[in-house]
C-alpha cells in the first residue's frame, strides 16, 4: 500500500502534492496509485515505436501534467525532458529515456502494490 513516507523516499514532493489535494491524504494517495496504469504510457511507447513524434508529444505532455500536479518529482523531471525533446521534434534514440521513465513507473507501481 502506498504511503506518504514511501512517496517521500521515492523523491516526491508530498507536501506540494497534498496541498493540491486540499491536504486530503486519502485522495492524494488514491490519485497517485492511478499513475502506473495511466494509458498515456502505452500511447507514448507506441507513438515512439511508430516514429509518430506528434502523438508521442501529446502523450508525454499529458503525463507531464499528471505527474506535475501530483508532485511526483523524479517522474515529472523525466517527462519534462521527454516532452521538450518531442516538442522540438528532436531526431534521437528515445529508448534510453523511455527505459528510465518506465523503470520509474514500475518502481511507483511496486510502491503502490507493496504491503
Amino acid at each position: 500500500m502506498i504511503t506518504v513516507e514511501k512517496l517521500e523516499a521515492f523523491g516526491a514532493n508530498t507536501e506540494e502534492g497534498l496541498a493540491r489535494c486540499m491536504k486530503n491524504e486519502a485522495l492524494y494517495l488514491r490519485l497517485v496509485s492511478t499513475v502506473p496504469g495511466e494509458v498515456n504510457f502505452g500511447m507514448l511507447q507506441s507513438a515512439l515505436e511508430a516514429k509518430d513524434l506528434d502523438g508521442a508529444f501529446e502523450a508525454a505532455h499529458a503525463l507531464k501534467g499528471v505527474l506535475g500536479n501530483l508532485s511526483l518529482t523524479p517522474m515529472y523531471n523525466t517527462s519534462v525532458e521527454l516532452t521538450e525533446y518531442l516538442r522540438a521534434r528532436t531526431d534521437m534514440d528515445y529508448e534510453p529515456l523511455m527505459k528510465e521513465f518506465l523503470a520509474q513507473r514500475d518502481e511507483l507501481k511496486s510502491l503502490c502494490d507493496s504491503e
